[in-house]
This record gives structure tokens, sequence and C-alpha cells, in this order.
């Protein structure tokens, strides 16, 4: 019979440790999302749109490759090991990346230090996942992921409000080195307080290593329904800043405090959607409010947009926090359905299958934009959400 791996901790302890695992998936939101905070000063710089873009892509790429390993490395060596590595490898490639741009280094070097980057710190989704499934009861656990998957957008805040600051002032340098200085941050934190979950032994008679997959189409439909919904995220994260202040010609600062201040909104919000899926007892219920609020407010983007009302501000404010309100929902389905011995696995192909699809959309957004304009891209943008609508399942103990 399997015994826990780790000792009964106190409720302080396990919300330091939700708190710490937060830190870790933020140092790797920081890398995704930050870059693209350097499109303007790439830009200036002579850098093209989509040779920019393709360095945003770049850590989303890298991710793409190396994210299921990272699970199955999880399923079998625990969280607190897989952390520590990936966190350390993430400061080795961040700290290379910026002083290659330092160096004035051509974009392809930069593109590979990115992806590099993007590829070791693929590890921390998860792994922040599996923790807060392991040290939370059902009753709490929407809650905690909602705080948990807080961390991308207060990674998107925290490069908001520093990387095209440092840019515009400094040079692209000091925008690179905000992602090498968080994930030291998150690796001190992480080998201070992470403590792995205990594992509980397998149900008499069950295979130890018995695949979700085959139980039904549960997960595959919740990886579908994410991935779709994605796509108007990384539009929003990657362009608006672009957007305020190439299009709108707003100062950087101005720029990078509106996307902040969006993103610790967003971030709230998705503490409120965990909370609504555990009164409601329903991880999928609430994700199909969310497909539909995110689709009309696309679409009202995109309106508002064309006709260079002052109100599409706004309406970016609220779409952005709706397109990201069902991820930690996502997340803490798969966690439960695929349970302790497979949940690396499951949230890894979550996570690669959304990586897939946002480091493809990006330079196809880039390519709407450059030619068409940006309520065309935002306008398309509407389009996946009302997809996902028809493909969200039931909540599994409803029998679908």
């Amino acid at each position: 019979m399997a015994t826990p791996t780790a000792p009964t901790i106190t409720p302080a302890r396990r919300w330091a440790i939700l708190a710490v695992s937060l830190l870790a998936a933020m140092a790797t939101a920081c890398l995704v999302s930050g870059v693209a905070f350097l499109i303007p000063r790439l830009h200036t710089d002579g850098m093209s749109l989509s040779t920019a873009s393709l360095l945003a892509s770049a850590p989303m790429v890298g991710m793409v490759v190396t994210t299921v390993l990272w699970g199955w490395a999880l399923d079998r060596v625990g969280e607190r090991r897989i952390l520590l590595l990936s966190l350390s490898l993430t400061v080795a490639a961040t700290a290379g990346t910026t002083a290659a741009v330092a160096a004035g280094a051509p974009p392809w070097v930069v593109w590979v230090g990115l992806f590099v980057g993007g590829a070791v710190a693929a590890a921390t989704n998860g792994a922040g996942g599996r923790i807060v499934v392991g040290w939370f009861p059902p009753a709490l656990r929407g809650t905690a992921m909602g705080i948990r998957q807080m961390a991308q957008p207060l990674g998107v805040g925290v490069t908001g409000l520093t990387v095209p600051v440092l840019a515009a002032r400094y040079g692209a340098t000091a925008g690179f080195a905000v992602f090498a200085a968080v994930a030291v941050v998150a690796l001190a934190a992480t080998a201070w307080w992470i403590i792995d979950p205990p594992r509980p032994a397998p149900a008499s008679g069950a295979p130890e290593d018995h695949n979700p997959y085959r139980r039904s189409r549960y997960l595959v439909r919740v990886h579908a329904v994410s991935i779709l919904l994605v796509i108007p995220q990384m539009a929003l994260w990657t362009f608006v800043p672009a957007w305020l202040m190439i299009a709108r010609h707003w100062a950087p600062f101005h720029a990078g405090l509106v996307v902040t201040v969006t993103q610790i909104l967003s971030a709230l919000g998705r503490i409120v959607a965990g909370r609504w899926s555990d009164a409601w007892g329903s991880r999928m219920r609430p994700i199909r409010v969310i497909a539909a609020a995110a689709a009309l407010l696309m679409a009202a983007l995109a309106a508002t947009d064309a006709i260079g009302s002052p109100v599409a501000v706004l309406v970016m404010v609220g779409a952005s926090i709706v397109v990201v309100a069902d991820n930690g929902l996502a997340y803490t389905a798969i966690a439960e359905y695929a349970g302790p011995r497979w949940s690396g696995r499951g949230l890894a192909i979550q996570n690669t299958g959304q990586y897939l699809i946002s480091a493809a959309a990006v330079p196809a957004v880039a390519g709407v934009i450059e030619h068409h304009g940006y309520a065309w891209a935002y306008a398309l943008c509407a389009v996946p959400p009302l997809l996902a609508l028809g493909l969200v399942p039931r909540d599994p103990r409803r029998g679908a």
C-alpha cells in the first residue's frame, strides 16, 4: 500500500505553497507574455512587426516541444524537484538571452534563446496545477486554482508595468533583464517553501497507471475548448500594447499602466470564476457562460475599434478579463478527472495544445493586423469562442 510522500501541513503552509506555485508559474508567464511589450521598441529600432511577433512566439514554441516530457517527469518525480530544475534552467536561459541582446546578436540568436527559455520553463504550469489538487480539498480547489491561475495575468501585468518603460528608456536589453530577475525570485521561493503533496494509494484492484483518456472523450473535449478560447486571449495579450502605443499613440507608461490594471482585474476574475465553480459544484457550466461572453466582447471590441471610438479601450478591458477566466476551471477539471498518476500528463497535453495554437495564432494575427487592421483581427477572434460553445462537455458526475 502506498504511503504519502509528504507530512500533513498547516493551512497557513498550504496557502504559502499555493502562493509560491503562483510565483513560479508567473516567472514563466513573464517570459511568454513579456516579449510582446518589447515589440514597440524593437519596431522603433527597425524590426518589422512580423519579425518581432516571431520573437514573441518563440517561448511558446519551446514550451510546445517539452511540456509533455515535463508532465511525464512530474508524474514520476514530483513537483519540488521538477520546479527547482526548471526554474534553475530558466534563470540560465533568460540571463543568456539578455546577454545576447546586449551584445547585439541577430534576431535568430535571440529567437533561439527565447525558445530555449520557454522549453526549460514549461514545467511550472503543470506542477502548480498538481500542487493545488494535491494540497486542497475539492470544495476549495476551484478557488485555489483560480488564485494559482492568476499567474498568467499577473505575469502580463508585471511585464506590462516594467518592460515597455525600461525598454523605452534604456533599450531592449533592460526589458529582457526583467525575465531573468523574476525567475531568480521564483527559484529562491521554491527552494524555501515547496513541499510535494501526498500521493494517495490507488483504489483496491485498480490499475495504478489507468489511462483516463480511455474512459471517455471528456478530457479531449476540455482540451479542444481551451485551445479555441486561448486564441482571443493571446491576441489581446500580444497586441494590445502595440495597439495602444502604435495605433492609438499612447505613451509607453500609460499603455503599460492600463495593461497592468487590466491584468490585475483579470487575475481577480479568475478567482471569482473558481469560487463560482465551487459554489455551483460544476467546472463546465461557468465555461459555457465565459465562452459566450468572450464572443460577444470580442465582436464589440472589433466594432468600436473600427469606428475609432474611445469606448474600445473599455471594451478591451472587459474582454481581457473574460477571455482568461476559463483557464483555472479547465485546469481543475483536468487534474481532478485525470488523478494524481496522470494529471501531469493531462495538464501537459492541455498546455501543449494551447501553446501550439498560440504560437501559430500570434504571427497569423500579426499578418491580419498588418494587412487589414486591428478591427478585423479582433472580429476574427470572436469566432473561436462561438465554436467552443458547442464542444463544452457536461461535468463527469452528470454522466457525460
